[in-house]
């Protein structure tokens, strides 16, 4: 399952792995939202699933997440307010969903209330 992002300025696209919360956000794709930064983008995507076994809190940059107790997408790019010696903590565990294809740091470019969507890519 492969999705783009589009926002502001260019697009990125993310490799999904087959798991229930991947295959839920495929199903309600296409999704707009606005985004919001917090050393991460993340956007709520009118989803609500349960944390599944494997959720985490400290991810790779550049993993695709979703914080389940904020029913968003989360695209970690760097250290975030909690982080520790420039780790990437989320907020709360998250599922892990996939990885993008390229640079994650491109999302620095992603403002708080940037239009965002998420698409089949």
């Amino acid at each position: 399952m492969r999705i783009r992002i589009l926002r502001p300025g260019g697009q990125a696209t993310a490799e999904l792995q087959a798991t229930p919360t991947s295959e839920a956000l495929w199903a309600a794709l296409p999704i707009d939202s606005n985004a919001c930064t917090w050393g991460d983008v993340y956007f709520d995507a009118g989803l609500s699933p349960p944390r599944e076994p494997d959720a985490a809190q400290v991810v790779d940059p550049g993993t695709v997440a979703f914080w389940t107790d904020g029913d968003s997408l989360a695209l970690p790019f760097g250290p975030t307010p909690i982080s520790h010696d420039g780790e990437c903590r989320l907020a709360s565990p998250c599922n892990l969903l996939g990885a993008p294809d390229g640079d994650p740091a491109v999302l620095r470019t992603v403002r708080d209330g940037d239009a965002t969507r998420v698409e089949r890519a």
